[in-house]
């Protein structure tokens, strides 16, 4: 009696529990359609209940009890009187002409989400690599049409990472995060303002996104003034705070040569305003014999003091004190870092009004890099882009 109120609870309302027997390296339950009053037929969508003999299908069904088991479904054909034609009846859960049920289907995705790569799953559950393959990416496209008709957020967060190398030159993804959720919103393909519009412009709701976060990129900076009108731009504190590191680590290789396991280099990473007195004291024996390296060092901890100070007013006055500096200075990188400062004025001093940053962003892209070092690769964008979507934003 428990037997068949477990079988019954495996399957759907639909199907009658005959028996159970071995088979291969599980169980085989025999099942049995249960007759409607009427069947459609598939081919002219019109009612029909004259049957026309019998047929049966193996399909596999999800395991139960980490057991693998098949259902052997008893059924009927039916003849349409209307285009004199026969079909078999369908069963709920199993798509036409597949051996798998949708239950299975779905077991295998969540499977696919907790095993660290698709070939363990396919060693697991004995399927082959096409199959699975085939089945994730469509699971996944099925679970991401729930997304279908989403706004666009009121706080955006916008970045790229590194996708492929395969054409000859480097390939870019760029990542559209909602910071309200600390989510993955849409996944688009390069970094070119212009082909970027083409993937995402018909995404509703332009209109409501208030805030976007953006590094110093020309390119996304164009890209929002076009498509959200009405947002405001913050840069990233993280980008400008390391906007001198590449200067200064350039400079201090000239010096020591590029080994990065010397205490000198970590040292002038960190912030001065976090270190003890001794490291202070430290730094300044080091940098006296050096005037450039010193210069550099002064103006990347300058950029930490900015971000340190309290109120839109009085940032402002610190970042046009800084920027005259910098563009008095001899040395062209500190120049240049400057001429960026006074470019990227408005975007910077509006982190001191709103204070959105870009961590969940780059936290995504983070698992981004995660998730290609998992499958070794990408080759397809529409894949990639997929895998990325449902990992990242649920």
């Amino acid at each position: 009696m428990l037997d068949r109120i477990v079988h019954q609870t495996m399957l759907n309302d639909e199907l009658k529990f005959m028996k159970s027997s071995r088979f291969r390296n599980g169980y085989i339950w025999d099942v049995e359609k249960l007759r409607q009053p009427f069947e459609v037929c598939p081919h002219c969508a019109n009612k029909t209940n004259t049957r026309n003999g019998r047929a049966q299908s193996i399909v596999q069904e999800e395991p139960f009890g980490g057991v693998p088991l098949w259902l052997r479904i008893h059924k009927h054909k039916y003849l349409c009187r209307n285009c004199k034609r026969t079909f078999t009846e369908s069963v709920k859960g199993v798509f036409f002409r597949r051996r798998t049920s949708q239950r299975f289907r779905s077991f295998l995705l969540n499977q696919c989400q907790d095993f660290t790569s698709l070939k363990r799953v396919t060693e697991r559950f004995n399927v082959s690599s096409g199959f699975i393959h085939k089945l994730f990416y469509e699971q996944v496209q099925l679970k991401l049409r729930e997304r279908t008709g989403s706004y666009w957020p009121k706080k955006l967060g916008i970045d790229e990472h590194f996708f492929s190398r395969r054409k000859g030159y480097t390939e870019f993804v760029t990542v559209f995060v909602n910071l309200n959720k600390n989510r993955l919103f849409e996944v688009a393909e390069g970094k070119s303002k212009n082909f970027l519009i083409e993937q995402i412009k018909h995404i509703p709701g332009r209109e409501n996104v208030k805030l976007v976060s953006i590094d110093m990129c020309s390119p996304y900076r164009q890209l929002v003034y076009e498509l959200f009108p009405n947002a405001k731009i913050i840069t990233d504190k993280f980008h400008v705070v390391r906007m001198g590191l590449p200067y200064l680590l350039k400079e201090r290789a000239q010096i020591e040569g590029p080994r990065k396991s010397l205490g000198s280099r970590k040292l002038l990473l960190k912030n001065r305003n976090k270190l003890d007195y001794s490291s202070r004291s430290k730094i300044d024996r080091y940098l006296k014999p050096y005037p450039r390296l010193d210069e550099l060092y002064r103006a990347k901890e300058e950029l930490n003091t900015l971000y340190r100070t309290k109120g839109k007013n009085r940032a402002t006055q610190a970042l046009l004190r800084i920027i005259k500096k910098f563009k008095k200075s001899e040395a062209e990188e500190i120049k240049r870092m400057g001429r960026s400062l006074e470019n990227w004025r408005e975007e910077i001093l509006n982190y001191f009004e709103f204070k959105l940053t870009n961590a969940a962003t780059e936290a995504i892209n983070g698992r981004a890099k995660l998730l290609q070092k998992c499958a070794s690769g990408y080759r397809s964008f529409k894949n990639y882009r997929l895998a990325l979507l449902n990992a990242c934003s649920y």
